[in-house]
């Protein structure tokens, strides 16, 4: 694919997360990228994300930090209070918390303790979740935190061409945004898009399959397995929408609800943990909306509420699985 994005292609997710930063940096010279490790003279981060930027762009615009991400934060929060555009990168989302004073007293206040006179305009993006082994401390879905800090916007991409253009609307938006990514769907590929220029709003969901007997609700790697589930439910003459959040703070209130008030049964999907998750919030909410309208009651798939093992086969006992999501769908009261 080209830089100008006219050529359609298939890329992987992270192609696609490096493509949205070439735009963006091509676009508009306030845009600077920091982290551990992300220059070239580093290996380009370890995911390889940012792998050639430093030599297109200069170490001026692509600054490799120490291994401090409560320095990182800091210096991303600074600069944007003085006009620039920084895209600070958190090696794994486990690390945010070395980082949660910055992010959640500064960051994501400032705007208001200052009555909107100042913006903090930073994207934080970070790589997460479980299925490589990679240990308790390095795999959390911890996007709940961020969504329950009022003055935060968090989004997590369902495919490569999500990936691009809502990346490209965090580094845009003028408030604070966390942007996360599944380390385990680097590899994945999609069609890339179009044009890439074309951003994709936040806070505004996409109706990933249309379906009239019940709606799956997901973002990020859940979309894809709602997706999955969806087409084995349909061979039991179960239709099922699927909905992909995109943006998880602030969620698409009206786009799920004209849905759920449609199908009248809904289920939740997410990696994290159940308990006190995004999916209690969304489920809560559908319950005081719709309560009369519903066949049963909303149901929530989501993993276990433990640690992250490391062994192989915990791991993946941990994790839900698409027959999850199928079996939840089956449990419904079907009319």
């Amino acid at each position: 694919m080209t830089n100008d994005g006219t050529k359609s292609s298939n890329i992987t997710m992270m192609e696609a997360s490096r493509m949205a930063l070439r735009n963006a940096m091509s676009l508009d010279e306030s845009v600077f990228c920091l982290g551990e490790d992300i220059g070239d003279e580093q290996g380009g981060g370890v995911f390889k994300v940012t792998k050639g930027l430093s030599t297109e762009f200069g170490d001026a615009r692509v600054r490799t930090t120490p291994i401090a991400e409560q320095a990182i934060i800091g210096a991303a929060i600074g600069a944007s209070l003085v006009g620039m555009r920084p895209v600070a990168e958190l090696m794994l989302m486990n690390f945010f918390a070395v980082a949660m004073d910055q992010i959640v007293n500064h960051a994501a206040k400032l705007r208001y303790m200052s009555g909107g006179q100042t913006n903090v305009p930073i994207t934080i993006r970070t790589a997460t979740g479980a299925g490589r082994g990679t240990g308790a401390q390095h795999s959390d879905m911890l996007e709940a935190w961020f969504a329950h800090t009022p003055g935060l916007k968090v989004v997590m991409a369902s495919s490569p061409a999500e990936t691009v253009g809502l990346l490209q609307s965090c580094i845009f938006d003028d408030d604070p945004c966390i942007f996360i990514e599944k380390k385990e769907r680097y590899s994945l590929r999609g069609p890339a898009p179009v044009d890439v220029n074309t951003r994709i709003p936040l806070g505004k969901a996409n109706i990933a399959r249309a379906g009239a007997d019940v709606t799956l609700i997901g973002y990020g790697g859940a979309v894809s397995d709602c997706v999955a589930a969806a087409e084995q439910l349909s061979s039991d003459g179960i239709s099922a929408e699927v909905i992909d959040l995109r943006t998880i703070a602030p969620w698409d209130e009206k786009t799920v609800l004209e849905s759920v008030a449609r199908t009248s049964r809904a289920v939740v999907v997410h990696e994290a943990v159940r308990g006190f998750g995004t999916g209690a919030e969304i489920s809560s909410r559908i319950h005081e909306e719709l309560f009369a309208d519903l066949s049963g009651p909303v149901l929530r798939v989501a993993s276990k509420d433990t640690p992250v093992p490391f062994a192989a086969s915990l791991e993946q006992a941990y994790l839900y699985s698409i027959e999850d999501i199928v079996a939840s769908v089956q449990s419904m009261p079907q009319s």
